[in-house]
């Protein structure tokens, strides 16, 4: 194994995931790397902030600073799976995440917003 993937040298990534309620709306900061092992806690913030039933649920990727496969999954899942009354929002504007969501072809497939305001605004 080169010392480039090596992964003692290079350990996987972390995620942290704030939650603020607004008065409309429940917001998920996220920040780090969504990839494959951080991707189930990004699952279990989604659920717990649902079970609310927020009207609004917005998962701001600003801070994020690597989307992988397994990232983009649980995106799309939880768009897809928002329970009635619940509309999903995601904030991407930045190459780390708006790249691979267009590389994909998934920006006809998330509600995609590029600041927080404007997801917070819509409606």
């Amino acid at each position: 194994m080169s010392e480039l993937t090596d992964p003692v040298i290079d350990p996987p990534g972390s995620l942290s995931v704030e939650r603020a309620d607004r008065p409309s709306a429940a917001v998920l900061a996220l920040n780090g790397d969504l990839d494959l092992g951080t991707a189930p806690q990004l699952t279990a913030a989604v659920a717990e902030a649902v079970s609310g039933q927020p009207p609004v649920l917005v998962l701001d990727l600003t801070e994020v600073d690597f989307l992988a496969s397994a990232g983009l999954t649980v995106l799309l899942a939880a768009c897809r799976e928002a329970p009635q009354g619940t509309e999903m929002r995601i904030v991407a504007s930045g190459r780390a995440t708006l790249r691979p969501i267009q590389l994909t072809g998934l920006e006809q497939s998330l509600p995609l917003y590029r600041t927080l305001e404007e997801a917070l605004a819509a409606g």
